[in-house]
């Protein structure tokens, strides 16, 4: 009989870290509410938001679509959030509130963006996912995509998080 892999165990956040991180994304990160950022999927191996469009986020008067700025920023946010998952998912022995704060030092190093296609839509949704977490520095890959599913930007993203 040959030796299997085992299977990888499925990590289930209590609810008291899912509130937590999401009133830190959506609430204490003010400019997260300037972008409409609502998280809309917490999993370790990836998270997933969504934007609504509305006037204040147009880039282009004439297409109305989104701004760059609001899509670098958004995906940002995102590699910052999956960051945050991934951190809470290594220390899982910690108490909500312990994991919580570990977040304090989290910042963007190097960012990159590449815009495929205009954002023009009613809603956008964006995914996240980490690369590597070491103990001082994360690597992401992001992606912004229209309501359609159409892939319009993606990213990567390196953070300090000691």
């Amino acid at each position: 009989m040959t030796p299997t892999a085992a299977a990888p165990v499925a990590i289930e956040f209590e609810a008291e870290f899912v509130a937590g991180l999401t009133k830190v994304f959506e609430e204490l990160i003010v400019f997260n509410q300037v972008l409409g950022l609502k998280i809309t999927s917490l999993k370790p191996g990836q998270v997933r938001a969504r934007i609504d469009m509305k006037h204040d986020l147009v880039g282009h008067y004439a297409y109305n679509r989104v701004h760059g700025g609001v899509i670098s920023a958004g995906l940002d946010a995102m590699g910052g959030l999956a960051v945050m998952v991934a951190i809470g998912a290594r220390h899982m022995d910690e108490s909500p509130a312990q994991r919580l704060q570990r977040f304090s030092k989290l910042g963007t190093i190097d960012l990159r963006v590449d815009y495929l296609r205009p954002g023009i839509g009613e809603w956008f949704e964006l995914r996240a996912e980490v690369m590597r977490l070491g103990s001082r520095v994360a690597s992401t890959r992001m992606e912004f995509l229209g309501a359609d599913g159409k892939l319009l930007s993606t990213a990567s993203a390196a953070y300090i998080v000691s």
